[in-house]
């Protein structure tokens, strides 16, 4: 499979980093040419505004930030009303057992966003292939499994583990409670996020390895899914990313990650509103750096694919 097919699969037309010609950003004229080329780019896909419906997205726009600035203000200003801005209410979170508290919940969150990924990431490829494979003993199960898993919503099934299992004399940890469920959930649309990578390579990576001798799983393992991988990662990472706020239901088995341990936090110290507003900022700076993460493995897996 060429690069640039591959590049125009990942990252779809319209992508700035992807079928437009290369200008360097190190000056206002070099932004004002890549936002200029960006607008090439779309302009293949919209029709261009004229004088009028440009006029209007100004307007639009311009009415947007104002009631949203109207919005943001309007709620300091009721927080300031009602003493949440004192500092007093503020002050617990610049002591350092608090911080230490807060730490080990965000490690635990993300001790369950890892192990969750961990293992939902080669089960959902597995799925994948059953999914795909010829012998209807496989499919049909996998089938019927991607399509369960993906309807039934994971809170659903959290419950269900925990209210079910104590039924049947099967008592696990809080931990895996929680980390099971996602594992299924994640996995099936995972194993979605597969097979159309898989579907969207071209016939001829399946039938050129047919005509070299190799089977159905040596085609799938050798060829295919490696492909089909540096094919998806945009889409795997994301959803790899989500796992870390599926991580947030753990208030329901009472698993002590960050969103439940600030609940904790903030009923004892009756500073709710503050505790939830700091995790707030803490799952932001945690997703920004993952983002940052997975787009350097995307990048290095994309490099890899352009040379293959």
């Amino acid at each position: 499979m060429s690069s640039t097919t591959q590049q125009q699969a990942r990252g779809g037309v319209g992508d700035p980093e992807i079928g437009l010609t290369p200008v360097t950003v190190t000056s206002p004229a070099g932004l004002r040419a890549r936002l200029a080329a960006i607008g090439a780019q779309d302009a293949a896909l919209f029709d261009v505004p004229g004088p009028r419906g440009r006029q209007r997205i100004r307007i639009a726009t311009v009415i947007s930030i104002i009631v949203l600035m109207a919005m943001f203000a309007a709620g300091v200003r009721q927080f300031a009303v009602n003493g949440q801005l004192e500092w007093s209410k503020w002050q617990l979170f610049t002591q350092w057992p608090v911080i230490r508290y807060l730490l080990n919940a965000l490690w635990a969150t993300l001790q369950v966003t890892l192990i969750s990924g961990a293992i939902a990431l080669p089960l959902g490829a597995l799925l994948a292939l059953a999914r795909l494979s010829r012998s209807r003993l496989l499919s049909k199960p996998a089938t019927l499994y991607v399509e369960i898993l993906r309807a039934v919503p994971l809170l659903l099934l959290i419950y269900a583990l925990l209210l079910g299992l104590p039924s049947t004399g099967i008592r696990i940890p809080l931990f895996w409670q929680l980390i099971i469920p996602i594992v299924l959930t994640n996995a099936a649309v995972l194993a979605e996020i597969f097979r159309a990578a898989v579907k969207a390579l071209p016939r001829g990576q399946t039938e050129a390895a047919y005509a070299l001798g190799l089977g159905y799983w040596p085609t799938m393992r050798l060829v295919v899914l490696p492909q089909a991988i540096r094919l998806a990662a945009p889409a795997l990472i994301s959803q790899i990313i989500r796992l870390l706020k599926d991580s947030t239901l753990g208030y329901v088995v009472s698993y002590l990650e960050l969103l439940y341990s600030a609940r904790v936090l903030g009923e004892f110290n009756h500073t709710v509103i503050q505790s939830f507003v700091v995790v707030a900022a803490v799952f932001i700076v945690a997703n920004l750096t993952l983002a940052a993460v997975a787009g350097q493995v995307e990048r290095r897996i994309g490099g890899a694919g352009g040379r293959a």
